[in-house]
């Protein structure tokens, strides 16, 4: 494919962003009007279940999730009000969003654009699960937060798949549009998390987590943890990755961990990287 073609797809993607004429992914308003009554201090556990409940799909996973292994409690729940009050209204704030993030991610393009979102979003599971396992066992940092920072960590591949599909000629070149997605995913996925209004840490997740030599201040962040559990999940693979000497990267250390220990801890934390597995699988 000539290289004048790929850089009018860039150039047109970004320009159709920059000017607002390409819409990027947007959040259910049933997902932002729970996260204003979340914030609302004037809002109480029963307001949060009724706005929950309009959305009766939102609502079965979010107490599928609440009586899973992950959220162990003595006995299962059957209702919301119940779920909100065992996992706290910021927990359930975060699950919305997990959830919500993966109903974006069922775009449905070409063959080509479809399958390709699908592994992605099954990679950022893998990436949610170990995040979350290495957060709960070797930072003070939010498991659930980490969880969901892995979900959005690659969301700008969406709208650069979804555009793509204007392209037939780039989406039969399946190598191309895969080298693309990669050179801009991050660009792109921060703009989608600023216009979702997501906190700024979750925000550079996105914007940063393929940035091997970033040094967190303080350390460590949701940064660090969705690139160290990014970088596990490709090896034995063949990506980009695979390429750069995992001594010389600042998040190993943000954990205090080398890269050895590191995969030793993933091999020990298996259960728990299964249990968020099998949740987000819900």
């Amino acid at each position: 494919m000539e290289e004048q073609f790929i850089d009018k797809f860039i150039a047109d993607l970004l320009e159709g962003i920059k000017n607002k004429h390409l819409e990027l992914p947007t959040l259910p308003e049933v997902a932002i009007k729970i996260g204003e009554t979340i914030d609302d201090p004037d809002s109480s556990a029963a307001q949060l279940a009724k706005v929950i409940s309009i959305d009766a799909a939102l609502s079965a996973r979010l107490l599928q999730a609440a009586n899973s292994p992950l959220f162990r409690g003595k006995d299962p729940i059957d209702n919301i009000k119940a779920a909100i009050t065992r996992l706290g209204a910021s927990q359930v704030k975060t699950l919305i969003n997990s959830i919500v993030v993966e109903q974006v991610f069922q775009f449905k393009g070409s063959a080509t654009t479809s399958a390709l979102l699908k592994k992605q979003w099954l990679h950022s599971m893998q990436v949610a699960a170990i995040s979350y396992a290495f957060t709960q066992r070797f930072t003070q940092l939010k498991p659930d937060i980490a969880m969901l920072a892995g979900l959005i960590h690659d969301i700008g591949t969406l709208p650069i798949l979804a555009y793509a599909d204007n392209y037939p000629e780039l989406v039969d070149d399946k190598e191309q549009l895969i080298s693309i997605t990669y050179q801009l995913h991050t660009q792109i996925g921060r703009l989608v998390l600023e216009a979702w209004n997501f906190p700024p840490e979750l925000v550079a997740v996105a914007a940063e987590h393929e940035n091997y030599n970033r040094v967190s201040d303080p350390g460590p962040d949701y940064v660090d943890i969705v690139m160290i559990a990014n970088l596990h999940t490709y090896i034995g693979k063949e990506h980009a990755s695979n390429e750069t000497d995992w001594t010389t990267i600042p998040a190993f250390k943000a954990l205090g961990l080398t890269p050895e220990e590191s995969m030793s801890a993933l091999e020990e934390a298996r259960s728990e990287v299964q249990e968020v597995l099998d949740m987000l699988k819900v």
